[in-house]
This record gives structure tokens, C-alpha cells and sequence, in this order.
């Protein structure tokens, strides 16, 4: 498909730089297959589910990944975005084209690695010396690796590191955080268990690349970045079973919703899952594993704006975001939600 058949006009200011407060008292839009679109708000969420329902959330937690360096009198920027093993990550590198394999990028608190190779499409290995955890080092010597959009109008502070954090992160190893579940409070939590919503979690290490444009003028022609998920046997056990009682299987983010798709076969049955997906989706997907999305508003010709078009159609989504826009929604990583359901 044509990438811009999902371009459509963003007001800068309607890009949210700090959550609201409290988490849940961000504003939903509610789309229900055909139904005319309702403007709630995420605190309302027990009300709109049903007893057996299952939310699947991301527990991957992020870390602090944005690193400044020098090598020699060149400054460096590396934002890690894919671990390769116990002491080597992936980073996409600003003033990259000044490093050679061997070079010695030195970062702050004593922090430093070896830059072992390029990749082709710019990245950089990145080998962190010394014994220590590299997680311990990122704590040392880095910051929270806000999304673009935000961290071009205002510095990372000390707030980002509970605000990009959701209240299930416990899995060290994303970069950006799976923002749906942000909206979750221990309240909120409390009410849906009231009424009978059961919830399950999975990982998947959302990638710096979540943020990469689509550079290609169709669909077909655009390489998705790949990360890492896993899904244990007992959770896939358990949200078959849910859904076979007549549960409807409701991801919170596009990474949820991505991992339990790529577990999935075309008998949709979940399968445990371990290792990278690549999945991209767009209109004329076939959707095998969920029954609905609780996502954000997403940005024009991104990959995510185009997952949402696939499950609610393109032209549902168009007008969705038209009224989010004309209503004041706040959108993108520390935005306002939505409730999707075919």
C-alpha cells in the first residue's frame, strides 16, 4: 500500500510532553466496531469490558539507554536499542561516521566501550568494558531514552524515570516503553479485578527503532526492525483457555498485540514464544490471537498508525483521528488513549 494513504496533518502542540495526572485520568476515545465513537476517559475502563475479558500487558522495563560520549575531542551519542549478548549492544550512534572499529567511546562515571562494527543500516556494536552488569553501568552513566518528538522540545529530568516507567515494568531491556500500559494505576487495577477483568502479562524489548519513519513510498518496501519477546507456556495456556470461555483477548500497546500475533498460527491458538519478531502489520491482516487494542494516538505514516488501520480500517481510523485532533487529544508517548475493538 501506498505510505501515504496514513499521512494526515498533526498540530505540534497536540504532541503531549509530560502525562497526565493522575495516570488514569487520561482521556479514551472508544471506537466499538460501527458504533459512533464515545470520548471517556481511562479510569472508565472496568465499565466498558466484560467479566472474562483479559488484558495483556508488556512488562518489559526501560532502562536508561540514551548515553553522551567522546572519543577523543568527537562528541558521541549512542542509544542502545538491542542487546547482543552479556556485554555488546546494538546502538544507533550520532556522529557515528567519526568512529573506526577499535575506537574507545568514553562515556561519563567511569563508563566505556569499544565500538566493534557497523551495521548497514548505520548502527553500531557497541562493547562495554569492565565486569559490571551493563544495566548497572546505564544506571550510572545514562538517561531515560525519551521518544524524539519529546526530547526535542525539553531535556530529559529526574520525573522521566518513574513517568517512562509503567506500573508492570520489571523486565530489564526496552528502550522506549510500551506507553498504553502508562495509563494503569494500583486503582485502576483494584476496580478491574472488581469487575471481574482478568490480566496477564508478556515481554517484548520495545527497539529505538519503534521510531525510525517509513522512508519507503509503499509498504512493501519498508524493513521493520526487530525485537526480542517471549511468552511462557503457562500464559498462552492460560489465554487460550480464557478465550475459549468466551473471553475476549484485549492487548494494551502495539507491542503486546505484536508479540501475541507473531506467537500465534492460523488455527489461532497462542504458542509459548521466545526469540525476535519483525511482524509488521498492515491493511488486510488477518488477526489471529486478540479480540481488541487499548493504544495511543500514534503519528502520521508511522508503522503503528498503520497496525490501528488494520485492525479497524483504514478509513474508521482516519476519522478517529480527525476527532481526536479536533477535540484536543493529547498524542503519542505520554498522550491519551484509545479502545479499539473491531
Amino acid at each position: 500500500m501506498r505510505v501515504d494513504l496514513f499521512d494526515f496533518e498533526l498540530p505540534p502542540e497536540r504532541i503531549a510532553l509530560r502525562p497526565a495526572k493522575p495516570r488514569d485520568a487520561a482521556r479514551m476515545l472508544v471506537a466499538q466496531g460501527d458504533q459512533p465513537m464515545i470520548d471517556r476517559t481511562v479510569s472508565d475502563l472496568p465499565g466498558l469490558l466484560r467479566s472474562g475479558d483479559v488484558l495483556v500487558f508488556n512488562d518489559t522495563r526501560v532502562i536508561p539507554a540514551q548515553l553522551e560520549g567522546r572519543r577523543g575531542e568527537a562528541r558521541i551519542g549512542a542509544t542502545l536499542h538491542k542487546r547482543i549478548d552479556l556485554r555488546c549492544w546494538q546502538a544507533f550512534v550520532r556522529n557515528g561516521k567519526r568512529l573506526r572499529p577499535g575506537d574507545v567511546i568514553d562515556f561519563p562515571a567511569d563508563v566505556s566501550a569499544i565500538a566493534q562494527a557497523r551495521h548497514a543500516d548505520g548502527s553500531w556494536t557497541l562493547a562495554f568494558a569492565g565486569d559490571a552488569p551493563v544495566e548497572v553501568l546505564l544506571e550510572r552513566a545514562g538517561t531515560m531514552p525519551l521518544p524524539p518528538y519529546i526530547a526535542g522540545k525539553r531535556p530529559t529530568d529526574e520525573a522521566d524515570r518513574a513517568d517512562y516507567q509503567t506500573i508492570f515494568a520489571r523486565e530489564d531491556g526496552a528502550v522506549a516503553a510500551p506507553t498504553a500500559a502508562l495509563h494503569f494505576t494500583d486503582r485502576l487495577l483494584a476496580e478491574l479485578d472488581a469487575a471481574g477483568v482478568r490480566r496477564e502479562t508478556l515481554t517484548l524489548h520495545v527497539g529505538a527503532g519503534t521510531f525510525l519513519p517509513v522512508k519507503a513510498d509503499d509498504t512493501r518496501d519498508h524493513a521493520m526492525h526487530a525485537e526480542w519477546g517471549r511468552i511462557e507456556t503457562e500464559t498462552a495456556d492460560r489465554l487460550n483457555a480464557a478465550r475459549a470461555a468466551g473471553g475476549r483477548l484485549i492487548a494494551v500497546g502495539t507491542t503486546s498485540l505484536r508479540l501475541l500475533e507473531s506467537a500465534t498460527g492460523e488455527d489461532s491458538v497462542i504458542r509459548p514464544f521466545a526469540g525476535d519478531t519483525s511482524i509488521f502489520i498492515t491493511p488486510g491482516y488477518r488477526f489471529r490471537a486478540i479480540d481488541g487494542l487499548m493504544t495511543n494516538f500514534h503519528l502520521p505514516r508511522s508503522t503503528l498508525f498503520m497496525l490501528v488501520s488494520a485492525l479497524m480500517g483504514l478509513e474508521r481510523m482516519q476519522a478517529a483521528y480527525a476527532h481526536a485532533i479536533a477535540q484536543g487529544y493529547r498524542f503519542y508517548s505520554y498522550g491519551d488513549s484509545s479502545l479499539l475493538i473491531p
